[in-house]
């Protein structure tokens, strides 16, 4: 394959792997007179590569005018809880460790981060939700596990 070719398959790539996550709801935390009230809010994304697993993703999100207008710098706490929720597919066979979705959580340089990691050992597939900060990342995160039928193994990409 060209280098042109590698490159713009990576471009669509990055691109199919932005999908943003469907909001199943949420709960209101603290009452702001002026703006939104701040919440928790629980997302679904599928994973992209491996049909049949969907990760349930809950955050908290600032509200006020801050919030409103897309300034405030949301909390770095969130969860993840991914489950099989059908058969599962692997498209291609996978990277040992790879985002898998990712998203903004203030106006500069945080994001809320969601990488699998495949566990060979125990042929199981392994997500860490974490935040990161250019100046200085968090250290709170959730882990979550999908067990993969031992009649199935992971594909791995080494």
């Amino acid at each position: 394959m060209r280098l042109w070719q590698t490159a713009a398959a990576a471009l669509l790539w990055s691109i199919a792997a932005a999908v943003p996550a469907e909001t199943v709801g949420s709960v209101d935390t603290a009452f702001k007179l002026l703006g939104p009230d701040h919440k928790i809010v629980v997302d679904v994304f599928d994973d992209p590569r491996v049909a049949g697993v969907s990760c349930y993703l809950s955050r908290a999100k600032t509200g006020g005018i801050k919030g409103a207008i897309g300034l405030a710098e949301d909390k770095a706490d969130s969860s993840v809880a991914c489950r099989q929720v059908g058969d599962l597919k692997f498209s291609a066979p996978l990277p040992l460790q790879e985002e898998v979705f990712t998203e903004r959580a203030s106006i500069f340089f945080k994001h809320v981060r969601v990488v699998r990691m495949v566990d060979v050992k125990r042929n199981a597939l392994v997500y860490l939700v974490y935040s990161d900060r250019l100046v200085d990342g968090s250290p709170k995160n959730s882990v979550t596990a999908v067990p993969v039928p031992a009649s199935l193994p992971v594909p791995v990409r080494r």
